[in-house]
């Protein structure tokens, strides 16, 4: 389910880039690319620019939507009250006995004093 929702996403980022791009800017943007006259003809003069706009609003939404829904699903089911530091401080083992301390002094040689 995540791996389809993370391909949904991804055409949906890829349409709102798109759509973006064919926004007329004060540059003109790509929709003189496309044939502005055929999109003139069959939106009407304004009727791109409004379409486009509202496009992208879908597109945005349904964006964040599918991210916070990936976050959801991605997001490990069961909650660990303890940090992975203490279970393993918890899982290692010490041998009882063994000489763990330091020495307290360095022993000091007698040939190396003359």
């Amino acid at each position: 389910m995540q791996a389809f929702l993370i391909v949904i996403h991804t055409i949906i980022s890829i349409l709102l880039i798109i759509v973006i791009l064919m926004q007329a800017s004060q540059g003109g943007g790509l929709s003189g690319t496309f044939g502005s006259t055929a999109t003139s003809a069959l939106l009407g003069g304004r009727g791109a620019g409004t379409f486009l706009s509202k496009l992208t609003t879908y597109l945005a939404v349904i964006f964040l939507g599918l991210a916070v829904v990936i976050s959801l699903v991605s997001s490990p089911s069961a909650v660990e009250s303890e940090s992975i530091l203490k279970q393993e401080a918890e899982n290692q083992s010490i041998t009882p006995g063994a000489d763990l301390s330091l020495p307290t002094s360095v022993p000091i040689d007698d040939d190396s004093a003359e």
